[in-house]
């Protein structure tokens, strides 16, 4: 599954530099607006509305928030309580850890079925119905968001995607573990794209 791994780190990179730009944009806008000597350059600034930037970077951090999750699972990177668990036995940690990651799956399921349920009927029904030609019945448009006046529904739609992905992670890390005994860790001292280098090679001298 390393297209999924891939995709999924290109989306919340998007996510994150989509989000920075747009933070960056909206302060430099906002910074040289009040400066009444550029004039007409002043005039233009003050033209150019900007008050959506906020709901975006909102919108963009949701999704990233969501989708990192699941990263995170797959990482290793979660914080876990895990005193009481190095405590026990070789064997009841085996169970207790694989009863821990069963019911992260399960919550995550089930927050993604519960999530689709409140996307279909808050506008996802009648835009897949009308879409195809079909009676859309007793489902409506569904909100929109107050600044970029997007359905409400296209941003909820985070929540059912990125717990999906996340019961996902939960599962793969069960079945390696239920396997090999191995569970995800992220160390925090390494940094991705650099080689580890002993800072005081050893030097050979010769006689």
């Amino acid at each position: 599954m390393k297209w999924l791994d891939r995709l999924e780190e290109i989306l919340i990179a998007s996510l994150m530099a989509a989000a920075t730009l747009v933070i960056f944009v909206a302060v430099v806008h906002r910074y040289f607006s009040g400066w009444s000597w550029l004039g007409p350059i002043q005039d233009f600034l003050l033209s150019i509305h900007m008050s959506w930037a906020t709901e975006l970077c909102i919108i963009l951090f949701v999704w990233m928030a969501k989708f990192g999750a699941a990263y995170g699972v797959r990482q290793g990177i979660h914080v876990g309580v895990d005193v009481l668990v190095n405590k026990l036995s070789p064997e009841k940690r085996r169970i207790t850890t694989l009863i821990a990651l069963g019911a992260g799956a399960f919550f995550t399921a089930l927050v993604a079925v519960l999530g689709f349920n409140l996307v279909w009927h808050n506008g996802m029904a009648y835009a897949v119905l009308s879409t195809l030609g079909m009676d859309t019945g007793a489902y409506y448009e569904g909100p929109t968001t107050p600044d970029l006046e997007w359905r409400t529904w296209v941003v909820y739609l985070a929540v059912p995607l990125g717990s999906a992905l996340m019961c996902f992670r939960f599962l793969q890390v069960l079945v390696k573990y239920w396997r090999t005994g191995d569970l995800p860790h992220h160390d925090h001292g390494h940094v991705d794209g650099l080689e580890e280098t002993d800072p005081y090679p050893v030097v050979e001298q010769k006689p």
